[in-house]
């Protein structure tokens, strides 16, 4: 099983212009914000019926970070922890959003912009993202980008 500094060092690779590198900083934390966003935005069925007083923790995207954490959680207990803020902020924001405007269409252009800024960025660096070798590196990124604001 690889390290979290194996994932990194890899994923560094095709991240080391300074441009594409600063999207990246802006781009994957709103990409990761965006699919919070679009998660929440999918009813829950049966559930969603169900008089519940907390709204903001019955959604598929709790449901999703779920087995998200429980993969940062197996590479790094820091990473885990950083994470889980994040995402209860991403919950939290896109909640707030939700109150005053249609959530899905929010998400979909934050997504859809952030990912024309990524491709953009590595169109600059010359190189394919790493998630075209290997999906695990959608989840690498936001560790990537942790690891750069948080090091030791």
């Amino acid at each position: 099983m690889k390290t979290l500094e194996d994932w990194l060092d890899a994923y560094a690779v095709s991240h080391q212009n300074k441009t594409n590198k600063l999207i990246h900083y802006f781009c994957v934390p709103a990409i990761y914000f965006s699919i919070v966003g679009l998660l929440m935005s999918i009813p829950l069925g049966v559930l969603s019926k169900v008089n519940i007083q907390e709204p903001i923790l019955v959604n598929w995207a709790v449901v999703v970070l779920i087995p998200v954490f429980m993969f940062y959680a197996r590479l790094s207990l820091k990473v885990a922890i950083l994470i889980l803020i994040f995402s209860a902020i991403c919950v939290f924001a896109n909640y707030q959003i939700a109150t005053i405007a249609n959530l899905w269409i929010v998400s979909v252009v934050i997504f859809v912009i952030a990912w024309v800024f990524q491709f953009y960025g590595h169109h600059i660096e010359g190189k394919k993202p790493s998630f075209l070798k290997d999906i695990q590196y959608l989840l690498i990124g936001p560790a990537w980008i942790l690891d750069a604001l948080f090091k030791k």
